[in-house]
């Protein structure tokens, strides 16, 4: 009877341990299926993304990082460029310094998009971020704060003052440019008519640039009437 009732409880404990196992098995396999969901819709987000995305971020991260040092250095009394050097190789050293002294490699307008790619460029170069209004909307708006191909930001930001009269004070400055290098040219009336129409006048002004040099004796000696 006693032998009986030990392999009754010896087979209850078997039974409850093999429930055991189930049980995380169970638990195992629905942890490992929420990630395969996590990893598939993070992996779907990714590729809605631009190309140059990730690149993006981590400038972003590099310029807050680097001017959070900065702010640093200013509260100690240190000087940030020389702090910051004392941690970089002598040949990135020099790099650095070769790239500063380097002329604007700009040759002029190619396309609208490296147009508005040295536009943006300048304009985030001009940009010294809030840390604390960064870390705030961070916070408020979640996800949303990157800006992702799905996400709607109307309505999520409202633009500041600084914004608006920074955006003024930069349209100024490019119809300030714009009327500077403007391509009309006044008319001279001082100057000779040799020409019958715009592109007749295009035309001889090439030929004075090329031959002008060589065929000025020639138009004196027309205009005095002693050509022979």
């Amino acid at each position: 009877m006693e032998d009986l009732v030990g392999k009754q409880l010896s087979f209850k404990e078997k039974q409850a341990e093999r429930m055991k196992r189930l049980r995380d098995l169970h638990i195992k396999r629905n942890e490992a299926r929420q990630m395969n969901h996590k990893e598939v819709l993070e992996e779907d987000k990714r590729s809605k993304l631009p190309s140059n995305w990730e690149a993006r971020k981590r400038q972003r991260e590099w310029v807050l990082n680097d001017e959070e040092k900065r702010r640093e250095a200013e509260e100690k009394g240190e000087d940030y460029d020389r702090v910051k050097l004392l941690h970089i190789e002598a040949v990135e050293a020099e790099r650095l310094d070769r790239k500063k002294k380097k002329k604007n490699p700009d040759t002029g307008f190619a396309d609208y998009d490296q147009a508005t790619a040295r536009q943006y460029n300048r304009l985030v170069k001009s940009i010294k971020p809030d840390m604390e209004q960064y870390e705030c909307q961070k916070q408020k708006l979640g996800e949303a704060f990157y800006g992702g191909q799905n996400a709607i930001l109307h309505g999520l930001q409202k633009d500041t003052k600084e914004g608006i009269d920074r955006m003024v004070q930069d349209l100024e400055k490019q119809v300030a440019k714009r009327e500077k290098y403007s391509r009309r040219r006044m008319h001279n009336d001082d100057a000779d008519i040799d020409y019958i129409n715009e592109r007749n006048m295009k035309f001889n002004k090439k030929l004075e640039r090329f031959y002008g040099a060589h065929t000025t004796e020639i138009k004196q000696n027309l205009e005095r009437g002693t050509a022979v």
